[in-house]
């Protein structure tokens, strides 16, 4: 099935989606035939390949069930141990959404699936929005973490790295992006974001698309924009790159393109020396035609945000993937974030459900194992029910659970498309009860509308279970700030009390009756000063997570985390009586 400009991947994405029931067989069947012999799978197929006896035969894992495999690849036994054709590599996950960094095998075959992948969901944003490959650059701001070796020999790396090394890529930097490659792999987070806005603000009458793999990535940019922004305006203004960037390659990259810039840099001065940055992204960037990022699951906090630096802007959530496949892309890319659905992609790997209940107490929960637990094929999901995702690939993971829970929320043609609803694994409870992410996100919400009259935006926030006394009780973490930049206002405390009742009131009922039988003690709200989420992610990029793949916590677990957050608390709040 070839590709031939943007047409061809749209004539693509209807034949896959038309044909999605008989493109899983096909794709299961190629993977059994191909791995049938190796130690994982001889010891459940015995080396057939009927779908069926897969189905009946092979467990459905987490990771923990395929990490001693995986280990022993990892310290250099051969890669037949999961699968037949040569490893070339791993992907590391950035243990940001589960806690955990895991290690996937990476073949030559997941480069190519990527190409695709990519020309298919970009042949949409040539359609609706923009032929972004002849209109002007990409602003995208990209970071790569060095890589990793093994015992093995074979490197570890994420999976936006390893796209940004492909020498596909590598060849359209120059061309399509406004980031040279020097500065998508300096080391300091920092020196790479204050260059690739640099670049970005020179060569601003070309670009046509703001953005990040994810909306945090954006939205921090523009943060660390208002910061910086006098700075980057001297640079241009001189022709000379910051003393504090020391990283030798982005200085020499710069030293290529920089020339003094009085006229521009006074322009741009003017446009950050305002009473307000609404609509900055647009003033800065007037040809941009749109905002890229992932702005489902925990990136939903962000747009709003977003929304109001963007000036009208779309919001424009591409893609659905993870370190274990990829999966699914918006069609519509012009929808409202909070409509975004993916239409999975038959041809990436054998995809599986696992059906999720919606118990009374409105919080979601999986069959347990002594349920029926069946899982449910890519063709034949209902709408409007929940599934956690089950992968089968091309790399070693066999039924592999990713612990995405997925609504599906219509059909093209005959591939389902999901709406994304919450990691599985991110839940706060103290007792019996189980708060999950999307929870949080309804009752912060709630909350947060009491904020607007205040002038003051919600910019950040986490939470974790407090059993350190008893009875436990929730603490939310919120960063504030004011719409302004006055730094004028003061919190009204009666109105932060008041949003910690309205977050109570708003969480489910199991939540409401353990509060009124003091099984939960009262809801906290904790305020932390303006840079303490940011401390947070450098903290977590220190350890190892790449910027690109960066997720805040919805819940913290490490108690390192939670020290940052609580040496920045500077105002404590509690809900005033039970919401019962």
């Amino acid at each position: 099935m070839a590709m031939n400009g943007y047409e061809g991947g749209l004539k693509m994405i209807e034949e896959l989606t038309t044909n999605a029931g008989q493109i899983q067989d096909k794709v299961l069947s190629e993977i059994l035939s191909r791995n049938a012999g190796t130690e994982y799978l001889r010891g459940f197929l015995h080396g057939q390949t009927d779908k069926q006896l897969f189905k009946k035969n092979v467990p459905i894992v987490t990771y923990e069930d395929l990490k001693p495999y995986i280990d022993r690849i990892v310290n250099g036994e051969t890669s037949d141990i999961l699968l037949a054709e040569p490893i070339t590599g791993f992907f590391l996950s950035s243990g940001t959404s589960g806690g955990q960094r895991k290690l996937m095998p990476v073949t030559a075959q997941v480069a190519k699936k990527w190409e695709l992948f990519r020309g298919l969901y970009e042949s949409l944003v040539i359609k609706h929005i923009v032929d972004i490959n002849q209109a002007g650059k990409r602003m995208e701001l990209m970071f790569a973490r060095p890589e990793i070796e093994t015992p093995s020999g074979l490197m570890a790396t994420s999976v936006t790295a390893s796209i940004f090394k492909g020498s596909g890529f590598r060849a359209s930097l120059p061309k399509l992006y406004t980031s040279p490659s020097e500065t998508i792999f300096c080391p300091d987070p920092n020196q790479s974001l204050y260059c690739q806005l640099l670049f970005g603000l020179i060569q601003r009458e070309e670009v046509v698309m703001i953005g990040s793999f994810f909306a945090s990535t954006v939205l921090r940019a523009i943060k660390f924009l208002e910061n910086h922004w006098q700075e980057l305006c001297y640079d241009i203004k001189t022709g000379r790159l910051s003393h504090q960037i020391t990283d030798s390659r982005c200085r020499n990259a710069a030293s290529l393109v920089m020339k003094p810039n009085p006229e521009q840099a006074d322009l741009i001065e003017n446009i950050c020396n305002c009473k307000s940055w609404d609509g900055i992204i647009r003033k800065l960037w007037p040809k941009a035609r749109y905002i890229a990022g992932i702005c489902t699951g925990v990136m939903r906090q962000y747009t709003a945000e977003l929304e109001f630096y963007s000036g009208g802007l779309p919001l424009v959530s591409s893609l659905y993937a993870s370190s274990e496949a990829f999966c699914g892309i918006n069609i519509e890319p012009l929808c409202k974030p909070s409509d975004v659905s993916y239409t999975f992609l038959p041809n990436m790997a054998y995809f599986e459900f696992l059906p999720v209940k919606n118990e009374r107490d409105e919080s979601i929960e999986m069959k347990s194992n002594n349920e029926d637990t069946e899982l449910v094929d890519l063709v034949n999901v209902k709408p409007d029910q929940c599934y956690e995702l089950v992968v089968t690939n091309s790399t070693g993971l066999y039924r592999y659970k990713v612990g995405d829970v997925l609504m599906v929320s219509g059909f093209h043609n005959n591939a389902p498309q999901f709406q994304f609803v919450e990691r599985k694994s991110v839940v706060l409870s103290v007792d019996m009860e189980k708060t999950s992410e999307t929870d949080l996100f309804k009752a912060v919400t709630e909350a947060k509308a009491l904020l607007d009259p205040l002038g003051f935006i919600l910019t950040e926030y986490t939470s974790y279970a407090d059993t350190s006394s008893v009875p436990g009780h929730y603490v939310l973490f919120w960063e504030l700030k004011e719409k302004e930049d006055k730094h004028c206002k003061e919190l009204d405390p009666k109105i932060m009390v008041e949003c910690c009742f309205r977050m109570e009131e708003s969480l489910h009922y199991t939540y409401k009756i353990y509060r009124k039988r003091n099984i939960i003690a009262a809801l906290e709200i904790r305020v932390v000063k303006q840079g303490s989420f940011e401390a947070l992610m450098e903290y977590c990029v220190s350890k190892g997570t790449s910027l690109s793949q960066y997720k805040k916590p919805s819940c913290i677990k490490s108690e390192e985390a939670l020290k940052i957050l609580d040496s920045r608390v500077i105002g404590k709040y509690f809900s005033p009586k039970s919401p019962l």
